[in-house]
């Protein structure tokens, strides 16, 4: 849907525009380079303190252990997966002996996408979104902040994207019809979905998989997501009403406005004449669904949080990937159950929806595989002490700053958040312990930085697709954005300075 969507936005009779190759190019892309490096750069290691950690000063080189290109880049992919036996690393990094693979990340991935189409499939959450646009007919300027904040929080919870494009038509049907455009409603669902995952607390697909190739609880750093979230939201907030606002009072001033005839003949159409678009009624059932999907969400972030070691009274579960991924699968079933589907119903939709995040998984695998190369060539101990050198003495706080200023370019080129917090987390991480800085710092940085470029990007499917359905140009929604990604950016940075000072 969203390729198609995306021709749609080409001017025609002009020759087609440069396109990025698929993320997955771009990381077997990686993988080669890497297999290429393992010839050229100098194997080194680090001595290893008792906690695993690299012990900065101490790197030194040893025998060189090239790569072979062809055979090492076709099997590093399956070798991401399985896990591989090494010298040292792992996915805490230094810790053990193995290097885990990333199958249990994987199958989280896979898990999470069969527990969301269970969950799409009862309907409940189109309902519920559909039931408060009815209520709040008539009050359409209050609909702006409490449907941003009912989708940012889709996205900082389990990174609502794709899902969001079935909204579109009907907000933006409900926000003509009240004298706005097709771009405020649009805005309402791209940028509150988009500062959702950029302030993702607990978003498994970005937070939760960095969280874990760093080797940190997911419940680490979530103060200063959480800021980044709830300032980030109202400034988002503020920024969309300030347009709708102005639109309504002239509509002369819209972005779109020399479309506004034709948006409006369009979605008038698209709403089948009025009533809810379409939308089914909220049940009970529905209700019960949602309380469901809800606690999935609170009982993973129970289970992961080390309540032990922060001193409070509570049981630590010592949750991570198996059990996360079990606990999933158990509220697949008891939703798919309470939204009364048979056995084939239930086994098929939660496949189907497997199905949709298996693209997902594989880029976690062919990430990486990446690393697999790196650390077998020994070279991954060299490229920190590079980078070690080259920071010198900076601060904790300059560090912060620009790992989020690099992050950004990179999720430019990765925009999987998944496949660039596989890819950078392995190498950014351990690079932090040398200035002092935590790693749930550096997955903060990660998460804002990819969130951040998500929000306007052309390599984003959500971005592009939902543009097309709003018929908005991509241009013009680049040149009306463009102040409020400077403000976000801004805060951003500011958090994780702020977090990295208190360290």
């Amino acid at each position: 849907m969203s390729d198609e969507a995306t021709t749609t936005t080409e001017p025609t009779g002009r020759k087609k525009r440069f396109t990025l190759p698929s993320a997955y190019t771009i990381l077997f892309i990686l993988i080669v380079l890497a297999a290429i490096a393992t010839w050229v750069v100098p194997a080194g290691t680090y001595d290893l303190n008792d906690a695993g950690e690299p012990i900065p000063g101490t790197y030194h080189e040893v025998e060189s252990k090239p790569a072979d290109i062809l055979v090492d880049s076709l099997t590093a992919p399956i070798n991401g997966l399985y896990g591989i036996e090494n010298e040292k690393g792992n996915i805490n990094y230094y810790n053990s002996g193995t290097l885990f693979g990333a199958i249990d990340v994987a199958l989280f991935i896979i898990v999470i996408g069969g527990f969301l189409g269970v969950t799409m499939k009862t309907g409940a959450i189109q309902a519920g979104i559909g039931k408060l646009v009815g209520r709040l007919r008539g009050r359409e300027r209050l609909m702006i902040p409490i449907l941003m904040t009912v989708f940012a929080i889709g996205g900082t919870t389990y990174g609502m994207a794709e899902e969001s494009l079935a909204f579109y038509a009907l907000v933006i049907t409900v926000m003509i019809a009240a004298g706005y455009d097709a771009l405020t409603g649009a805005a309402v669902v791209l940028l509150g979905c988009g500062i959702g995952t950029l302030g993702s607390t607990i978003n498994p697909f970005a937070t939760g998989i960095a969280s874990g190739f760093a080797g940190v609880p997911l419940s680490d750093g979530l103060v200063g997501r959480l800021i980044i979230l709830i300032v980030g939201l109202a400034i988002g907030i503020f920024f969309v009403l300030r347009y709708a606002d102005r639109v309504k009072k002239d509509p002369s001033t819209s972005l779109v406005h020399d479309m506004k005839d034709e948006n409006e003949a369009h979605f008038k159409a698209d709403s089948g004449g009025g009533g809810d678009g379409g939308v089914a009624v909220l049940t009970r059932t529905h209700k019960t669904v949602l309380v469901v999907f809800g606690l999935a969400f609170g009982v993973m972030m129970y289970g992961v949080i080390p309540w032990e070691d922060l001193g409070i009274p509570l049981p630590t579960l010592w949750w991570w990937f198996p059990e996360m991924t079990a606990s999933f699968l158990l509220f697949s079933i008891v939703i798919g159950l309470i939204g009364h589907m048979k056995e084939g119903e239930l086994t098929t939709t939660f496949v189907d929806g497997a199905r949709d995040l298996l693209g997902v998984a594989l880029i976690i695998g062919i990430a990486r595989g990446i690393t697999v190369i790196m650390n077998n060539g020994e070279i991954t101990d060299t490229v920190l002490h590079w980078a070690e050198v080259a920071l010198g003495d900076v601060g904790s706080a300059a560090f912060i700053v620009v790992m989020f200023l690099l992050f950004l370019p990179l999720s430019f080129l990765i925009p999987s958040s998944s496949g660039l917090a596989t890819v950078a987390m392995p190498i950014m991480a351990p690079l932090a312990v040398f200035v002092g800085v935590s790693e749930a710092l550096v997955v903060t940085s990660y998460q804002s930085a990819s969130g951040l470029m998500n929000l306007f990007i052309p390599t984003s499917a959500v971005v592009m697709g939902g543009l097309a359905i709003a018929r908005v140009p991509y241009g013009r929604y680049l040149r009306w954005v463009w102040p409020l990604l400077v403000m976000l950016g801004v805060l951003s940075i500011v958090v994780l300075a702020g977090g990295s000072a208190l360290e």
